[in-house]
């Protein structure tokens, strides 16, 4: 049988070199998971509140798709189940978002060393800030914010610290979280319910009704 001269066959040096391709390709997108990977989990870091997967997306700039496996692999890493050690904080979906907890059983010991490194007193803005949620509560961030005029991420952080405040659900339609009083404000004020806080009205120059109704 006579050779087709313009049949050619793949040699095994261009089988390599399709594998070696192939091999590259996957590390390269292998490196964009792991990057986009560490990037989400930057913007987890510092979120007070559940981000949904649009908001990380437009973030990073990456398809919701592809966001979505990177915070899967991120629930797998922290859970242990990618041959590392089980974290001790999970990544949850909650509120149609994802947010870093603590998780369940490190509570206690979370709570004793917060317990220990909190201040005596708590400043201005805490007392602000404090005063804002109990008087609208339940109140979440950025309603304090814009009565108060200013960023109050870290002082609504001290405040859950020092048990003052609690989570106690989320927006309908933001999906913020809302937060409330606890019975540890009640004891230190030396009061039995949040009826007999004063009145805001009456201190108020230009007769506003302030906060409007307490609660």
């Amino acid at each position: 049988m006579t050779n087709n001269p313009e049949i050619e066959t793949p040699s095994a040096v261009d089988t390599d070199a399709v594998v070696e391709t192939d091999a590259s390709a996957a590390l390269a997108d292998a490196g964009e998971q792991h990057a986009l990977a560490r990037a989400l989990e930057a913007i987890l870091f510092v979120s007070d509140e559940p981000v949904s997967l649009v908001t990380l997306a437009t973030a990073v700039s990456h398809p919701v798709a592809k966001v979505r496996e990177a915070v899967a692999a991120l629930v797998r890493d922290y859970n242990g189940e990618d041959a590392g050690p089980r974290r001790g904080f999970e990544l949850r979906e909650v509120g149609g978002g994802w947010r870093m907890y603590v998780r369940a059983e490190f509570d206690a010991i979370v709570g004793d060393y917060v317990s220990v490194r909190q201040p005596s007193k708590l400043s201005q803005a805490a007392m602000e800030t404090l005063t804002v949620i109990a008087y609208k509560q339940p109140v979440s961030r950025a309603q304090v914010a814009q009565i108060r005029a200013v960023n109050v991420d870290s002082v609504v952080r001290t405040l859950v610290s020092r048990g003052l405040i609690t989570e106690c659900g989320h927006e309908e339609v933001t999906g913020a979280i809302l937060y409330e009083t606890t019975p540890l404000l009640l004891e230190c004020l030396g009061i039995n319910s949040l009826e007999e806080l004063p009145k805001i009205s009456p201190l108020l120059d230009d007769g506003r009704d302030g906060f409007d109704e307490q609660g």
